[in-house]
């Protein structure tokens, strides 16, 4: 097997049910078994974010353009610059987005279950509240 150009996938508007604001993702891979990486760019208009939700292998993000803010559920919120490196551990709930002001970009990275397991890749729960987001 060689070297090879992967599909250009069409960037792709975040569901509603998924994020708060405008949110829009171009999925650049999805392995082909036995590799089972994904890995989207995704970006977020000013205050945009991701609802609370886990990912059965973890999840990584870093970060390209803008500033942002991720946060685990019971734990402080981090906010995240250009070239912020963040992981969060399979089945923990978090959430991501842009800061109030800017846009963000990152690129997600993560797993799709063993084959053969009951556990989907991500499970998404509530929105995140105006009380949760942090402000500017």
């Amino acid at each position: 097997m060689s070297t090879r150009m992967q599909p250009k996938g069409a960037t792709i508007k975040g569901p509603e049910q998924w994020f708060t604001g405008d949110v829009y993702f171009n999925p650049y891979y999805m392995g082909k078994p036995p590799s089972r990486t994904r890995v989207n760019l995704v970006r977020f208009t000013p205050g945009a974010r991701t609802a609370w939700h886990r990912h059965a292998v973890g999840q990584t993000l870093h970060v390209t353009e803008g500033i942002g803010w991720v946060q685990s559920r019971g734990e402080e919120p981090i906010e995240l610059h250009p070239g912020d490196t963040v992981y969060t551990p399979p089945g923990e709930w978090h959430w991501h987005g842009a800061a109030s002001d800017g846009f963000m970009c990152h690129l997600a990275v993560w797993e799709a279950p063993e084959p053969g397991s009951a556990e989907p890749e991500t499970v998404w729960g509530d929105h995140v509240s105006t009380d949760e987001y942090p402000s500017a």
